[in-house]
């Protein structure tokens, strides 16, 4: 069988790269598109055109929030540049995109940092020279300091950490005592049942409900572990059945008291209703469990394309995204709101910012949880997931 670019990827990535129609066949026509697009004086379908009235442009592809107009305005204007965006809905994504021909486009890139990481084996980003960010590393906070492990691939540093958050239980204070929530139990209790809600966000979870199970879901799970997974599933479905795939559902059912409490999400989804005023609405990390840490963390980070045409500009957006002002904007969005790894940014909170970010109680959170990355097991994980939702059904 012939490999693929994306062969290596566990199932639940691949079928999201055929699904995008970026797998081999895809490439071919999107490369056949690309090319019919130059000759005919377009961009490629996906990408802004990029604005002429500046003296550069650059092409950024990013979550949204990191385009925000008071980040990128005055960059802008300090660097007569003009900067179109290529927004990402989801990392696996963004990373087929890149693979599939538009890192020839894209300058610079912000996604979840396991897909950054993996930039560096695909051979599409500059690696890094931290003598070079001397300058940033030394506002961050120590943790986020070189050598950061989760960056480095084969010695070498991929990108820089920009914004984090975690994963845990979400709940509504009003109804239910944080206290409760120093493990997962609360979930298959029977005094809670239909009042806990489960995103419906592929992995995010599963990973939370194996730790509780005692497994590691990112270390290599042999067939007794995958049916521990199999067990607190098929528990967790026997006590709640209530799906969300909406982040507004789930927020709004915190928000009436119809939940009590939600798995698979963390800071992301409490952080902008606790914006909104709602500081009832907390996300909490359990206490770790036989010496499993039972929380989740996520990054997000910045690379520079190494096909860039504009190699110092990028290096000084990628300075400018984490600096203490653009993160100050990027940690207090209207969608959500997130810590940044700048530990200067700390200085422009007011009392209020600090705690709708839940800036007193995050290194709780860090020191209680496991780095995500790409779980080696998660076809496995998803396609149990899959047969407990239908048997519970």
């Amino acid at each position: 069988m012939t490999k693929s670019w994306y062969s290596d990827l566990p199932q639940f990535y691949q079928r999201q790269i055929k699904a995008a129609g970026l797998d081999e066949a895809g490439l071919t026509r999107r490369r056949l598109l690309k090319g019919m697009a130059a000759s005919a004086g377009v961009t490629m379908a996906g990408l802004s055109s990029r604005p002429s009235q500046a003296a550069s442009q650059m092409t950024y592809m990013c979550w949204e929030g990191y385009n925000d107009r008071r980040i990128i305005d005055p960059f802008n204007k300090a660097n007569d540049v003009e900067i179109a965006f290529d927004l990402i809905v989801d990392s696996p994504g963004g990373f087929a995109k890149l693979q599939a021909g538009a890192s020839r486009e894209v300058d610079i890139v912000s996604s979840d940092m396991p897909w950054i990481t993996r930039l560096g084996p695909a051979g599409l980003a500059q690696e890094l020279n931290p003598d070079d960010y001397s300058d940033v590393y030394a506002t961050f906070y120590d943790q986020f300091k070189p050598p950061f492990e989760p960056l480095i691939h084969d010695g070498k540093t991929i990108g820089v950490a920009t914004r984090w958050g975690w994963v845990g239980p979400c709940v509504n204070t009003d109804l239910t005592k944080p206290e409760i929530w120093k493990s997962y139990d609360p979930v298959f209790d029977d005094a809670n049942k239909g009042k806990i809600c489960v995103m419906d966000w592929g992995d995010w979870p599963i990973l939370p409900m194996a730790l509780h199970a005692g497994i590691n879901p990112y270390e290599e799970l042999d067939q007794n572990a995958l049916e521990e997974v199999r067990k607190v599933l098929r528990a967790m479905f026997k006590n709640t059945r209530t799906l969300v795939a909406d982040l507004t559902q789930a927020q709004k059912g915190l928000l009436d008291g119809s939940l009590l409490g939600c798995i698979g999400a963390g800071s992301y989804l409490t952080s902008a209703v606790r914006k909104q005023g709602h500081k009832n609405i907390i996300a909490v990390v359990p206490e770790p469990k036989n010496g499993l840490k039972q929380g989740i963390i996520w990054v997000e980070a910045t690379a520079i394309l190494k096909d860039t045409d504009q190699p110092e500009l990028s290096q000084k957006l990628l300075k400018h995204v984490v600096s203490k002002e653009s993160g100050h904007i990027l940690s207090l969005l209207d969608s959500t709101c997130n810590v940044v790894t700048n530990k200067a940014v700390e200085g422009l909170y007011t009392p209020e910012e600090r705690d709708i970010l839940q800036v007193d109680y995050m290194w709780t959170a860090w020191d209680n949880s496991q780095m995500h990355r790409i779980a080696p097991n998660i076809d496995e994980m998803l396609a149990i997931w899959q047969e407990e939702l239908a048997a519970a059904q």
